[in-house]
């Protein structure tokens, strides 16, 4: 799996919620989200393809999606829990929840993700 950074990661969700798009498309697109100028948003468009998470097809510079958004999160969650929690999952959870008063229901469905994972 592969690094993306925050700007990757707009282009990214971008095509996850398009599904394909055209370079065009995608900077007219982020243009009125994010306010990038057509060439920020083709320079992005560059890296995610350099690195693997995009491809483009001629003609009109159609891009879509080689990744999926379930692989970067896993990715992104992987190394923040081998970063900031020395690959402890539990401690991860641990600090989401300190201090949560959580429903009945978050309960029971916290005890079923536990008991689908064991």
């Amino acid at each position: 799996m592969l690094k993306l950074y925050d700007a990757e990661l707009k282009i990214m969700q971008t095509l996850w919620r398009e599904g394909e798009a055209s370079a065009k498309r995608i900077a007219e697109i982020l243009g009125e989200e994010v306010g990038w100028k057509k060439t920020t948003t083709y320079t992005m468009l560059k890296r995610c393809v350099d690195k693997g998470a995009v491809e483009r097809r001629e003609p009109g510079f159609v891009c879509r999606p080689i990744i999926s958004a379930e692989d970067v999160r896993e990715y992104e969650t992987d190394e923040l829990i081998n970063k900031m929690y020395g690959g402890a999952a539990d401690v991860l959870v641990a600090s989401l929840l300190d201090g949560k008063k959580l429903s009945d229901a978050e309960i029971s469905r916290l005890r079923q993700m536990i008991l689908h994972y064991e």
